[in-house]
């Protein structure tokens, strides 16, 4: 245990959406460099926060009905949910700090 979850286009709204816990989403790809710079820090954080926040990916390839909702129009994209809406958005690499206060936030 302790690594991300994969979300997909079919299941997006059960385990996202509908979740009784906050959800830290990462939309991403293979070919993306700044996205495998991210994973380690992403599998950390889904071990640290495991039982108080879900976090898992979206590849963006395999799954371009997400990107579209969501207007992900540059990769790595961070969405943060708190009961079905998004609360916090990261693009980029966010520093780690910036990732764990917006985490600490909604699952206080």
């Amino acid at each position: 245990m302790g690594h991300a979850a994969e979300f997909t286009d079919a299941g997006f709204d059960t385990d996202v959406l509908q979740s009784g816990e906050p959800v830290l989403v990462d939309f991403w790809a293979t070919w993306c460099g700044p996205c495998r710079q991210i994973a380690p820090l992403i599998d950390e954080l889904a071990q640290q926060y495991q039982g108080s926040v879900k976090i898992g990916k979206v590849n963006v390839d395999e799954n371009p009905e997400l990107s579209m909702k969501y207007g992900i129009n540059a990769i790595p994209t961070l969405l943060l949910f708190k009961d079905g809406e998004i609360v916090e958005r990261f693009q980029g690499v966010p520093p780690r700090t910036r990732l764990e206060a917006a985490l600490n936030s909604v699952s206080a």
